[in-house]
């Protein structure tokens, strides 16, 4: 599937990324800033941790015994799994989160306490997804599976004419997905195909040590509740899907809304790998900001409605998005190019539902 190397052409508007790059460096420099995590994303990180993790103690230690505020809490944790992978684990994985790599690596490993592997995770998105944005057979963001058809160059079946309105529930289902196969079946393909996940561990010592990050998992989220909790499993069951759920529908309408929506184009490399544009104006055709003035909402879901910085400046910490964008969008302007934005989360959403309306039918 990716056996053929990609090279994106150098001949259009070859200066805009790089001045675009000291124009930002200089802002950072101007204002003595640095462009790892503030206070404001340590104590994020803080809270976000604290709505996974406080509810799960509150639940367990028999604080919270009744059985409607057991699935609230359960509900909470939902929005924190969300909020861990979204502001805190997401900047770490890019090694953005602190000059410490100790630090960035720790904090990726948060994945692993929801259910996924920051292993897998991190060449899916690290790599794939930011190295070759909405391009069929390499982007994994948007293929998945016959389902849903997020790409004009896939086929379409006569079930994606709903997608748009039974894909919503499917995206509730994504975080659970991670938490049952989806590393196990990632781990294979990649070794099969020779990607390089780890410097220093064995495909052997990667598949052990995702078995064992999995046994702890459920032993946490799942064992645990249904021996302590004072309700029928059944119901530890019905409380752990309704937070995965909540998780799964978040991350899902978070990141589509930034690449499935008509404004984004799906290039198609030519028989010998080359791509039209360079890297840096392929992510700008292929990705939209929205919600630009929603200063609370930017904070809760970690400055992915800043999605077209993220993709160019992986490498800064996403509490700075805000300030960089406007430098962004000027040099953008200012070589003709697109910078996609919808005013507000709402519009963002709307696009992508018609979007996969167009590509459903």
């Amino acid at each position: 599937m990716r056996n053929l190397k990609l090279k994106f052409s150098n001949e259009i508007n070859p200066d805009f990324i790089n001045l675009l790059r000291q124009n930002v460096k200089e802002y950072f420099e101007i204002n003595h800033l640095s462009k790892n995590a503030n206070t404001s994303m340590v104590l994020k990180s803080i809270f976000m941790f604290s709505l996974y993790l406080a509810p799960y103690f509150l639940m367990i230690s028999g604080i919270i015994t009744s059985s409607p505020l057991i699935f609230f809490m359960w509900i909470i944790m939902g929005l924190g799994m969300a909020g861990i992978g979204l502001a805190v684990m997401h900047d770490a994985a890019h090694r953005s989160y602190s000059k410490n790599q100790t630090i960035n690596n720790l904090l990726a490993y948060s994945l692993n306490i929801l259910g996924g592997s920051v292993v897998t995770w991190k060449y899916q998105h690290n790599i794939l997804h930011h190295g070759y944005t909405n391009i069929d057979g390499y982007d994994e963001d948007i293929n998945p599976g016959i389902i849903m058809r997020f790409d004009p160059n896939k086929p379409r079946y006569k079930m994606h004419r709903y997608q748009h309105i039974y894909g919503w529930i499917i995206y509730g289902f994504m975080s659970l997905n991670w938490a049952i196969d989806k590393d196990f079946k990632q781990l294979i393909r990649y070794h099969k195909e020779g990607a390089v996940l780890s410097s220093n561990k064995s495909y052997n010592r990667l598949m052990f040590d995702l078995i064992l990050s999995k046994l702890f998992f459920y032993f946490f989220i799942l064992v645990i509740p249904l021996i302590v909790l004072p309700l029928p499993w059944w119901m530890v069951l019905i409380n752990y899907l309704a937070m995965q759920f909540v998780c799964g529908l978040i991350l899902s309408v978070i990141f589509q809304t930034a690449h499935v929506v008509p404004s984004s184009r799906y290039f198609v490399p030519n028989k010998d790998g080359n791509i039209e544009n360079n890297w840096a104006i392929h992510q700008l055709m292929t990705t939209s900001d929205y919600a630009p003035k929603s200063k609370i909402f930017s904070w809760l879901i970690g400055g992915l409605n800043y999605q077209v910085e993220h993709h160019l400046f992986p490498n800064i910490c996403h509490v700075h998005y805000h300030k960089i964008a406007g430098i962004v969008k000027e040099n953008a302007y200012r070589y003709k190019l697109p910078y996609n934005v919808k005013p507000n989360f709402f519009l963002a959403i709307a696009s992508h539902g018609k979007m996969l309306k167009n590509l459903g039918r």
